[in-house]
């Protein structure tokens, strides 16, 4: 499974690409707010740093001028695919996008039949939302799963970011799943390397080592 970092602060992003795990980066409006910056200048600085896909969301919500906006972020850098929230406007959109080469990544799936059809347009990447499922009820892992499940039986090549990740058991669910890709917050991949016992046998060997000096 690919882990992409879902952020939009350079500095998380220098750090966990230095730790040798990262394959990408997704962003979205709120992320980048955040950072008190703009798109473009945001994925072009993320591009110098990661050799892998970037995900930059456009907030048009017609066809023609999401179509228009895809093709000015796809002008950024070529690792640069663009994020479109699942409608029937950003299918239309994804179908004259995917055949210009430009590649999509279908946010806010709730359901499998909305990742079917994301597919069905041309999108290169769908990315089922499985934390905010669960604040409300429902089982985002379950809907993962049902997912994965129906893009294996008919080889669909469109690739399964598990997102809307709250916690490093999400993480685990989306491998055992089958998702192609994680997208991760920095604080989520911090606690993924930590464990108690981890912990408590370094400062063994330490202990140890520093008895043998002696």
């Amino acid at each position: 499974m690919k882990i992409f970092i879902d952020t939009a602060n350079i500095k998380m992003i220098e750090e966990i690409n230095s730790w040798g795990i990262l394959d990408g980066v997704t962003t979205n409006p709120s992320l980048i707010a955040k950072e008190g910056t703009d798109l473009k200048k945001c994925v072009s600085q993320i591009a110098k740093i990661v050799d892998g896909p970037i995900s930059a969301e456009a907030i048009s919500l017609t066809a023609p001028e999401m179509i228009k906006e895809g093709r000015e972020l796809a002008k950024i850098h070529e690792n640069i695919n663009v994020k479109l929230p699942m409608c029937i406007e950003s299918l239309k959109a994804t179908k004259v996008l995917s055949s210009e080469g430009i590649d999509v990544n279908m946010t806010l799936i709730f359901s499998p039949q909305q990742a079917i059809l994301a597919s069905k347009s041309g999108a290169r990447y769908v990315s089922p939302f499985i934390g905010r499922l669960d604040d409300i009820g429902q089982s985002g892992s379950d809907m993962l799963i049902q997912t994965v499940m129906a893009f294996r039986n008919y080889d669909i090549d469109t690739e399964i970011i598990a997102a809307s990740i709250r916690h490093p058991m999400h993480v685990i669910e989306a491998a055992i799943a089958g998702a192609d890709i994680a997208t991760i917050p920095y604080d989520i991949l911090k606690k993924m390397v930590s464990h108690p016992k981890t912990d408590e046998g370094i400062q063994l060997f330490l202990k140890d080592h520093e008895k043998s000096k002696k």
